[in-house]
């Protein structure tokens, strides 16, 4: 999905294993190390991410705290050891030819890690490159389910679509029993949020129906008449484009927003007016937003961020400049030592206590219930409550290379 508040793809996670836990190696990514590798040759690291097209704003933020957790890692020298990190940057503007011409030619000179993926069409694309070629991907905000798992040298930086459908379960918390709608648009985008829906929240016992609606509906009355008839204990609301104010409020005006639990994701915080009068009627389910958690990283990265204030994908960028510091201090220009260095991994970032599942490259993390007060460009976002890593950890996948 990459997720937002009107734009998200949910596709398809059980425990953490009591024996990865156990050999997980917990630390601080500014632990020091030698970096290994070729004596003081910098170290090349390719980031191929959205600066332009639908999700260049998801780019901004990422290359942002991509750069402020690089600082943090490597206590302000941007070296590991006496190796310089090189960052090439490239442009995807999404589009997952260009990324994987981009890994091929940043490989080609000398690249052994490839970071960024904005989009998750572009992950998907990236993953097997890096795999036929055996350098290091971290993928980033791309929500994907299938980037995990994918292949023992593709990793993600970011949250997974499963993380984000199991948030808004614990909104309803034992899910038998109850009643869920799902109201989307027609078409792939309302297909797939259905589908993750009964597959995350159906499969724990509820019954999911939906109300769809065309993507060209200007008149949502009838929707949200169909909506109320149905008696749901929980609304899930997964929206895409310029008609999400108008849809907002119709079901603001319907008493929709009162008669039951609606939830949705909270987008970047340029998102937020098109909520109007009903944002702070909405229960939202978050990966990140300003003030979601209270972590020297997040502090860190406040200080580094331009304008100091953090948005949903900062956490991301920060989080992969972690990775890649670890990965060249434990791996040097080895890449199968660097897959090794961070599988089982637990590391403090931005959100809090990160772990990389050691089977399938799962990032386990914290995850937000969160409300809206104010109104308009004033909304202001609380956490109302913290679900941990193992709490919304999706099940083990097979790895599939």
């Amino acid at each position: 999905m990459t997720v937002r508040t009107t734009r998200r793809v949910f596709l398809s996670t059980a425990t953490m294993m009591a024996a990865a836990l156990a050999a997980t190696a917990c630390g601080s990514p500014q632990d020091t190390a030698s970096g290994g590798g070729d004596g003081a040759a910098p170290v090349k690291v390719g980031l191929v991410y959205s600066q332009s097209g639908a999700l260049a704003s998801y780019g901004k933020q990422y290359i942002e705290g991509f750069r402020a957790g690089l600082d943090f890692a490597t206590n302000g020298t941007n070296k590991v050891g006496d190796r310089a990190i090189e960052i090439t940057e490239v442009d995807d503007a999404g589009d997952p030819a260009k990324a994987v011409s981009a890994a091929k030619d940043l490989i080609g000179k000398g690249n052994k890690i490839i970071a960024g993926s904005t989009a998750s069409g572009v992950a998907l694309q990236v993953a097997p490159i890096a795999a036929q070629n055996k350098v290091l991907f971290i993928s980033g905000p791309a929500a994907t389910d299938a980037v995990t798992g994918a292949n023992k040298y593709t990793f993600r930086s970011g949250r997974q679509s499963y993380q984000d459908v199991v948030t808004a379960k614990s909104f309803i918390g034992d899910p038998a029993g109850k009643k869920v709608v799902v109201f989307a648009q027609d078409g792939a985008f309302g297909d797939a949020n259905e589908a993750a829906v009964k597959e995350v929240i159906g499969v724990a016992g509820a019954t999911v129906s939906a109300v769809r609606a065309p993507a060209s509906a200007t008149e949502f009355t009838p929707f949200a008449s169909q909506i109320k008839s149905a008696k749901p204990d929980l609304l899930f609301v997964a929206w895409a484009g310029t008609t999400a104010p108008a849809m907002w409020q119709t079901l603001d005006q319907q008493g929709v927003l009162t008669s039951t639990t609606v939830v949705t994701g909270l987008d970047i915080r340029a998102s937020w007016p098109t909520f109007g009068a009903a944002g702070s009627k909405i229960s939202f389910l978050s990966h990140y937003f300003d003030g979601a958690s209270d972590t020297e990283a997040a502090t860190a990265a406040k200080a580094k961020i331009p304008g100091g204030t953090l948005d949903l994908f900062h956490p991301d960028g920060f989080a992969a400049a972690q990775m890649v510091v670890r990965a060249v201090q434990e791996g040097g220009d080895d890449v199968d030592k660097m897959v090794s260095a961070l599988e089982g991994w637990s590391f403090e970032g931005v959100k809090g206590t990160m772990t990389i599942r050691a089977e399938d490259h799962a990032l386990l993390q914290p995850m937000y219930q969160a409300s809206l007060t104010g109104s308009g460009e004033d909304f202001t976002a609380t956490a109302q409550k913290a679900l941990t890593g193992e709490e919304t950890a999706p099940p083990v996948q097979a790895m599939k290379g």
